[in-house]
């Protein structure tokens, strides 16, 4: 397959076609990588079984082979506690392409190597000196902090590996994404586990109607507080959390529930540690990365990925295809796709949507290249494995089929909508919101590019930012939460726009929907990771799921909205629908109106006015009742709706809708409504 003119994504966005040239040569330089691969390794999902050669391996006779890249080495050899760390004990040898092998054959039939020892690669370089760092395709490292923060490689064989019991769900149409944290699942003031996730967590997900978990910080990283951005062993899972064969009874058990599960996967950058990571491995500041300032991150203060080169595609397709191999994940987030689609990494840079920022001269081709390169190869593995990417800048062709033109990814994640919410709680008062603003945030995404919508994720809850329910309610979480004292102004508003910011963002802003847990029920604190700047406390590396559990606070019920939200759309599937058709956005009555799945949403934002017999448009004729309302009693409303009242409609067109009916639409309330036949 060659490259063509006649692709898709031209006649999807005619605005693309003066930058032909620069689509058609990314597209180009991946179709290379494509027909070479094809060429020299069978395919790139055959390139992509790297990790079947690379690294450490027990052969069936129990013999031990160990592969590694290392081209500026002199020597190398494999040392560890199996050898008393002997450099001269197993040295290996070198063939033409800088990579080094060894074989430590087995003992009277069993591994020489013992489970769980200490092992290294010791190396020279040109001028003598002598280096050792821990193996890059190592699967196991451990720290022992009250030694060293440095990682020590582990040598990984059980004997006995983790069955799977259940498939992979079908692939959901409507992704419905709980973000999750295993460290920081559990209401203890210390690292949680996989077990405990498994036993604690996943219940809670299925109850409230995700269809998708998104893991963050698995891939290891020897800073804890770097929230898993950090990773310093790509192919190790994070040991703070238990044994690698907890992590795939996890995965397991969540397949089991129909849960798909995803891998928060960061190869936009790593770890600049040396002596357990990536940085300097061979002695040259090259291997891996591009040299000097070209391969740091200026904010992040990380090695940037040189994915020109062979054997870092290698390396780092290999790694994506490791998870779905050995772990059964089902997809991957890519973080920060902004930073890798552009030479400036998007630092200090605004976007203001002219096409010429995406094609111009600081768009990385290199790095484009191969996120077209994973996508394919991903789909080409199985068309049902999903990939999001999180960027900000709004690339064109970035959730556009490969053989379209675009550049492979599932979904992209709509980062201005969170943006919005934040901007608008801390600079407008409600008076002040814009029906057509909103609307427009929320509807602002490219045609046929999917978008999953989020009113907050991780990043607004981490300490120096604030959590919507904390923008809302403030210090008044602290004393006014509880169902016997008084519902304060405060507290009434925050309970009742908590509710509407997220049925709003859901129905209205994308394809998918995404929550970081604790969110849903309004968690009362930020997130921060034990670290010096505050004395290495646990207090905010915690979920409080005591506070939701509480009958007697506030809490369980925006955590029960939360649920019916989900469990609503599972049944009408209105993210899965063509997107909403928007009647009314009415900046005086602050009423914003529309239709989708066959459903009929309705909110009004204004802080004091309620309507009585408030007429709103409705395109199919017929008898309809309400199916969620946020004023509910139940859900800590004021009750103010008759839910069992029928709405019939009139033939009399409104809002260019061919019917009409009327309802009485209280103040702070949103209610969503269905055909009779389907409620």
């Amino acid at each position: 397959m060659s490259a063509t003119e006649d692709l898709e994504i031209f006649r999807i966005d005619p605005y693309l076609n003066p930058y032909k040239d620069t689509i058609l040569k990314r597209r180009n330089l991946t179709q290379k990588w494509i027909d070479s691969l094809e060429q020299s390794e069978g395919g790139v999902a055959n390139f992509g079984l790297g990790y079947k050669k690379m690294g450490i391996h027990v052969l069936e006779n129990n013999d031990v082979v160990y592969r590694e890249w290392a081209p500026n080495a002199e020597t190398a050899s494999f040392i560890g506690d199996f050898c008393n760390w002997d450099r001269n004990a197993w040295p290996m040898t070198r063939n033409q392409y800088g990579i080094w092998e060894v074989n430590v054959p087995a003992k009277d039939g069993n591994c020489a190597i013992p489970h769980g020892t200490k092992i290294k690669i010791s190396m020279t370089i040109p001028g003598g000196e002598r280096i050792e760092r821990i193996p890059a395709w190592i699967v196991r490292v451990e720290q022992d902090l009250s030694k060293s923060p440095v990682y020590e490689g582990i040598f990984w064989n059980p004997g006995t590996t983790y069955t799977f019991k259940n498939s992979s769900p079908p692939r959901p149409d409507d992704i419905k994404v709980y973000e999750a944290h295993v460290g920081i699942s559990t209401p203890e003031g210390r690292v949680g586990t996989y077990k405990e996730f498994t036993q604690n967590i996943l219940p809670r997900i299925k109850y409230l109607g995700y269809n998708t978990i998104q893991l963050m910080a698995i891939m290891e990283h020897a800073y804890y507080a770097s929230f898993g951005y950090q990773v310093t062993n790509f192919f190790a899972v994070s040991s703070r959390y238990g044994p690698p064969e907890d992590l795939k009874e996890l995965i397991d058990v969540a397949h089991g529930m129909g849960i798909t599960v995803l891998l928060d996967v960061v190869h936009s950058h790593a770890c600049k540690n040396v002596l357990d990571g990536l940085n300097l491995f061979d002695g040259t500041d090259y291997q891996y990365f591009h040299e000097g300032g070209k391969g740091r991150h200026s904010l992040w203060d990380s090695r940037l990925f040189n994915y020109g080169k062979y054997e870092v595609l290698r390396f780092l397709l290999s790694n994506l295809r490791w998870y779905i191999d050995e772990y059964h994940f089902d997809g991957f987030r890519f973080d920060g796709v902004t930073s890798m689609l552009y030479t400036h990494h998007g630092i200090g840079t605004g976007f203001s949507g002219g096409y010429h920022e995406y094609f111009g001269p600081n768009a990385d081709d290199e790095s484009i290249t191969y996120l077209m390169l994973a996508n394919y190869m991903l789909h080409k593995m199985n068309p049902d494995i999903i990939t999001i990417a999180e960027d900000v800048s709004g690339m064109p062709t970035l959730c556009i089929p490969f053989d379209q033109g675009g550049m492979g990814f599932d979904y992209r994640l709509a980062m201005a909508v969170p943006d919005m919410w934040i901007k608008l709680l801390k600079e407008k008062t409600d008076e002040e919101w814009k029906m057509g603003d909103i609307a427009y945030i929320l509807t602002n995404r490219r045609y046929k590019e999917k978008t999953i919508a989020y009113a907050e994720s991780h990043d607004q809850a981490l300490v120096g930012d604030k959590t919507l329910a904390f923008w809302l309610m403030d210090k008044e979480m602290y004393t006014h939460m509880s169902v016997f004292t008084e519902r304060t102004p405060v507290i009434d508003r925050g309970m009742a726009l908590h509710k509407m910011i997220r049925l709003v963002t859901h129905s209205l802003g994308g394809e998918g929907y995404l929550n970081f847990e604790g969110n849903e029920f309004g968690h009362p604190e930020w997130l921060d990771f034990p670290r010096v700047g505050n004395n290495s406390t646990f207090h905010y590396a915690r979920r409080q799921w005591n506070l939701v559990d509480d009958k007697l606070l506030r809490y369980q019920y925006l955590y029960e909205f939360d649920a019916r939200m989900q469990h609503l759309e599972d049944k009408y599937k209105w993210l899965s629908s063509p997107q909403a058709f928007i009647s009314l956005k009415h900046e005086g009555d602050k009423v914003l109106v529309f239709e989708r799945a066959g459903l009929l949403f309705v909110f009004n934002f204004h802080p004091s006015n309620s309507y009585t017999d408030y007429r709103v448009g409705v395109e199919v004729p017929g008898v309809y009742k309400i199916v969620l309302d946020t004023d509910s009693k139940d859900l800590d409303g004021h009750g103010r709706i008759d839910t069992t009242v029928r709405h019939f409609t009139d033939p009399m067109g409104w809002n260019d809708r061919a019917n009409h009916l009327q309802l009485y639409v209280p103040n702070r309330t949103a209610l969503v409504l269905a055909l009779e036949d389907t409620a």
